[in-house]
């Protein structure tokens, strides 16, 4: 089936608790895979305003995830440094493998990265830079984030 960019669902920002937000606050996207009726892996078009990252820095204990820069210049950020990527390139990360990634718009214009990744209800993750984890999805109905030692940061009120 086609999809209606114009109908498709949206979204913006991110659930990331404060302080780690802030980075990732103005990203928006399409939801491809979700327009589609997708269950098994999504598909998002994200774009980057400039200085607005993708994620904090992090890596999946199941989900693979793949990357295709359509639109503008973006730095990918891994355990082995920064690489420049520009529209035509792209990178996996391999579930699994404990190597954190993100994506930086360090540029002076939109970046637009189309993102694939599995929807395993078991996946869970660390962020490599800070004191965070996601927990995978039927924890507590519904996933969230921890400290590494297992502090909840999204305190229900």
């Amino acid at each position: 089936m086609k999809i209606d960019l114009t109908t498709a669902p949206t979204g913006a920002g991110t659930r990331y608790p404060e302080p780690h937000n802030a980075p990732c606050k103005a990203r928006t996207w399409i939801a491809l895979g979700a327009a589609a009726g997708l269950t098994q892996f999504g598909v998002n078009l994200v774009r980057l305003k400039p200085g607005v990252w993708s994620s904090q820095r992090h890596w999946h204990t199941h989900e693979d995830e793949f990357a295709y820069l359509i639109e503008g210049e973006l730095v990918l950020v891994t355990d082995e440094g920064e690489t420049l990527c520009r529209a035509g390139d792209c990178a996996g990360f391999k579930g699994g493998v404990q190597n954190g990634h993100k994506f930086e718009n360090r540029s002076d214009r939109d970046a637009v990265l189309l993102v694939v990744g599995s929807r395993l209800a078991e996946d869970s993750g660390e962020y490599s830079d800070i004191d965070m984890k996601f927990l995978d999805n039927r924890y507590q109905g519904g996933g969230g984030y921890t400290t590494k030692d297992g502090k909840d940061l999204c305190p229900s009120s």
